[in-house]
């Protein structure tokens, strides 16, 4: 049976902080099996990862992925009767922290092989003949979900990979092209979405396949270069005249989209987890080295402006530690964390952008300097820099901040039309041994401020109009939102963490202020804003009505079309794989 989830509760204006309470004893406590894994992978990390060498060859040796294979892990969260480890969830985001912190490369790696690769939808929508057949070479394969392609960025739609039935229905044949799919330049299998044009008896719609990347017609035409995330192995996928077997169709036609969602509640932990992981790391950083900068007589960190940084990384390290147990725990028994993953997410990727400026900025020019410089120098070499360009894509991928702020207005909406008239939110009685009367009163501050974005969704569900009109409004109610996720999960957190010490609590605290903080001029933006103004200057901009203003420089652009238009037909340059 599934529990209710949070965050669907949260946004109908019901603070249910009970179902965020864990179970009785240490909330970090795994079992055996899963800290000796643990264990063996962050010695595997310490002493054979190399991460100077990973970015500066942008690979990932063959002997540290062989070396992760060895280890199990490819397959944390394959169950043990098909050849996995049959470890938790919350073990699987911890080695994503490990890994990550180690090179973000090897986070990626496992994160788009076992979150949104193949073993999560085979696990989720796959018949157990296809599990049986396919999960025990996930084990030890490198697999790759191909959704993205040139003219698709978070409207799936648009997509124009097709897969054709033949007459028997035995097989589907699969033409198209597939760009930024991570791991599928070193991949042995591919999660491919394609669209099954609909006839006599059957759905069509977007579908799920499993392909061999070693089929005939399955060429990888470029593997792509970023600001960041350096070794990552993300390319171009050719798809020409690929004949798949009916079997290697994951669910029916057209539940295509269900699957990838569904797979991607997993997706939007990871990111959480690494997000966790760098916000640690920056904390260690911004502490060793304000204690050691000395300017002006004092160490860097008691001059009030770098202490108020360092506050922010310790609170914010805090409540990101505190969602990824709290709502891994609560996903590994079964709640639906659906829209809690999405709140996560959001709240991961827009908070650890400004962790990782915040650490740059603390170490100044060092900051901006390579680890390597600095080490040739004869200095530590703090890899501060390359934080800040490998986190900067968790604002884009997986969803946009942008569209992932609609995509959860949406479902909020329709959460709303569904949901009984005028919810309540629960008395404040109803938030069991949060530790101190401190943090009860943040979560009534919480629980008040659920209540307004509740009755201010209900109330959209109630209007008609142009959704677009109000992204801005409603991103701003669903910010607030995720900031009332990470501070009811702060303090359930803080409550079950080290009983008779009230450092936790006191992270808490802090953490809940400096929400409030952000979550009032949230509010306050909502209708004290320029959107109105910011709109129409858009509109003269995109009319080209204020060229003159982009005179006087030049564009070092190579020249190409916006988007490419994909060519169909077999690979015609030499593939780099």
């Amino acid at each position: 049976m599934t529990t209710a989830g949070f965050g669907a509760e949260l946004f109908l204006g019901r603070l249910r902080t009970a179902l965020l309470t864990p179970p009785a004893g240490d909330p970090r406590r795994l079992t055996d099996a899963d800290e000796r894994f643990l264990a063996g992978l962050r010695e595997f990390c310490d002493k054979q990862v190399d991460s100077h060498l990973i970015e500066r060859e942008d690979r990932i040796p063959d002997d540290v992925v062989t070396g992760l294979r060895r280890l199990g892990a490819l397959a944390i969260r394959i169950p043990r009767e098909y050849g996995g480890l049959g470890l938790s969830g919350r073990c699987y985001l911890r080695a994503l922290m490990i890994v990550n912190s180690a090179h973000s490369s090897l986070g990626e790696l496992l994160a788009a092989h076992q979150a949104i690769g193949l073993p999560q939808p085979v696990l989720l929508a796959g018949t157990e003949e296809q599990k049986r057949a396919l999960l025990p070479r996930c084990a030890t394969e490198i697999s790759a979900f191909a959704l993205t392609e040139p003219d698709i960025g978070n409207d799936p739609f648009r997509m124009r990979t097709t897969a054709v039935p033949d007459a028997a229905g035995d097989t589907y044949t699969l033409n198209g092209v597939k760009s930024w799919t991570t791991n599928g330049t070193i991949a042995d299998l591919l999660v491919v979405m394609a669209m099954v044009p609909p006839g006599a008896g059957r759905p069509g719609g977007m579908t799920v396949f499993v392909v061999d990347a070693t089929a005939p017609g399955v060429t990888v035409a470029h593997r792509s270069s970023f600001l960041g995330l350096r070794g990552l192995e993300n390319g171009v996928i050719r798809l020409h005249d690929v004949v798949v077997p009916a079997d290697r169709r994951i669910g029916p036609e057209g539940a295509g989209l269900t699957v990838a969602l569904a797979a991607q509640e997993t997706g939007r932990l990871s990111l959480s987890s690494v997000s966790a992981g760098a916000a640690k790391w920056s904390l260690r950083i911004a502490r060793q080295w304000s204690n050691a900068r000395v300017q002006w007589g004092r160490p860097i960190g008691e001059h009030d402006a770098i202490a108020g940084k360092i506050a922010y990384l310790a609170a914010t390290a805090f409540a990101l530690e505190a969602m990824v147990e709290i709502t891994g725990g609560r996903a590994d028994r079964g709640a639906d964390t659906a829209l809690d993953a999405e709140l996560a997410k959001l709240f991961a990727a827009e908070h650890t952008w400004r962790v990782a400026d915040d650490l740059v900025q603390i170490r100044g020019g060092r900051g901006y300097e390579t680890a390597e410089s600095a080490a040739a120098r004869g200095e530590r070499g703090v890899p501060a820099e390359r934080l800040l360009r490998d986190v900067r894509i968790g604002r884009i991928f997986d969803g946009s901040t942008e569209a992932l702020r609609v995509f959860i207005a949406d479902a909020v909406v329709a959460l709303h039309r569904g949901a009984p008239p005028e919810p309540a939110a629960e008395p404040l009685t109803d938030h069991p041994g949060f530790a101190t009367d401190t943090l009860t009163g943040h979560l009534g501050f919480a629980a008040e401020t659920a209540g307004r974005v509740a009755a201010a969704f209900a109330e959209l569900a109630g209007q008609d109009g142009d959704p677009d009109t109000g992204q801005r409004t409603v991103g701003r109610l669903v910010d607030v939102a995720a900031e009332l996720y990470a501070m009811s999960t702060a303090c359930a957190y803080a409550a079950a963490l080290r009983p008779g010490d009230d450092t936790p609590a006191r992270l808490a605290d802090t953490f809940c202020r400096q929400a409030r903080t952000r979550i009032t001029a949230l509010l306050t933006s909502t209708t004290d804003n320029t959107d109105a103004e910011d709109r129409a200057l858009a509109r003269a901009v995109l009319a080209d009505g204020l060229t003159w203003l982009e005179e006087g420089v030049v564009d070092p652009s190579i020249d190409g079309p916006w988007i490419a238009e994909p060519a169909p037909g077999p690979q015609q340059r030499r593939s780099p794989r």
